[in-house]
């Protein structure tokens, strides 16, 4: 094709493009959470109010830099999105934004952010946070992800550092107790994200995408889920047992913990065909509560 011809493609490609795919290729709600746990990060490394001074820069330059890396996640999976039933109508796939635009957009969403951690925030924060952008939009989506079935247990790491970065935000430094609230994400999503594999095991299948349910198979897969929920049990109590909270945050978490296992539990030894998806989700909005039974606690019952 000339080069015209690809200008040209490209105009009819971002003719149809709004905000709301531009929006869309962020993958908001994921961003959300995990901006969620960074503001947790934040409120538990300081005693007292946040300044908002850290607050707001901080919130965004970690926003757009984790909407950056969902950003290229879109762009290096937009072969593989065109094929899958759940993705298929994604902006990239679906034409409504081209390549290069999408390229430009996640770059300038990263510059953007790296910046204003780097000049509002502190160094440390900025660079940690575009580690983790590396981490995901990189090294996870164009390499673990088509290398091992272990891709989302390795890879989660990048996704798990919210929480850090809010720490560090605050405090200029890394805490034992940020990274513990690090292994609580880690711990947590292999069996969020393994629920939803099971889901979309043919889809996975269908692009050669090494996802456990593919390899190992459906009942594997379930184990292993099973198993997970038992050691984040075990993780949720850590967060108490080394003082960093106190007993509201334990109710909490042993109760959402035990829930997270039931759940596990039905889709190991009595599922049905809808037991996958419910767990998926029911493991999204077990994380969000948690986060918020942890800043409730350190307000309420300062430790």
């Amino acid at each position: 094709m000339s080069k015209s011809a690809t200008l040209d493609q490209d105009n009819i490609e971002n003719s149809s493009a709004t905000w709301r795919d531009y929006y869309e290729i962020t993958k908001p709600r994921v961003v959300a959470l995990l901006v969620l746990t960074a503001l947790v990060g934040m409120c538990l490394s300081v005693p007292g109010v946040i300044p908002w001074q850290l607050l707001i820069p901080a919130m965004l330059g970690i926003g757009m830099l984790s909407s950056a890396a969902a950003a290229i996640n879109h762009i290096v999976d937009q072969r593989i999105d065109s094929v899958m039933a759940r993705t298929h109508k994604r902006p990239l796939p679906n034409g409504r934004i081209s390549q290069s635009s999408a390229v430009s957009f996640a770059a300038g969403l990263a510059i953007l952010g790296f910046f204003m951690l780097y000049a509002l925030v502190n160094p440390l924060t900025a660079w940690l946070t575009f580690a983790g952008l590396v981490g995901y939009g990189f090294v996870y989506t164009m390499y673990l992800k088509r290398a091992t079935p272990q891709n989302i247990t390795i890879g989660g790491l990048a996704g798990a550092i919210p929480p850090l970065l809010g720490w560090t935000a605050m405090t200029n430094e890394i805490h034992p107790h940020a990274l513990l609230l690090v292994l609580l994400i880690f711990t947590w999503t292999p069996p969020h994200f393994w629920a939803l594999a099971i889901h979309r095991k043919n889809d996975y299948a269908k692009v050669n995408i090494p996802m456990l349910p593919v390899t190992h198979g459906v009942s594997f897969t379930k184990t292993q889920i099973l198993l997970y929920t038992v050691l984040l049990f075990v993780v949720g109590l850590l967060p108490y047992l080394v003082g960093m909270s106190n007993w509201l945050y334990l109710a909490g978490a042993v109760t959402l913990n035990l829930m997270f296992f039931i759940y596990a539990w039905k889709l190991k030894f009595n599922a049905d065909e809808n037991t996958a998806m419910d767990t998926f989700k029911f493991s999204i909005i077990h994380l969000m509560i948690l986060f918020v039974v942890l800043l409730v606690d350190h307000y309420v019952l300062p430790v």
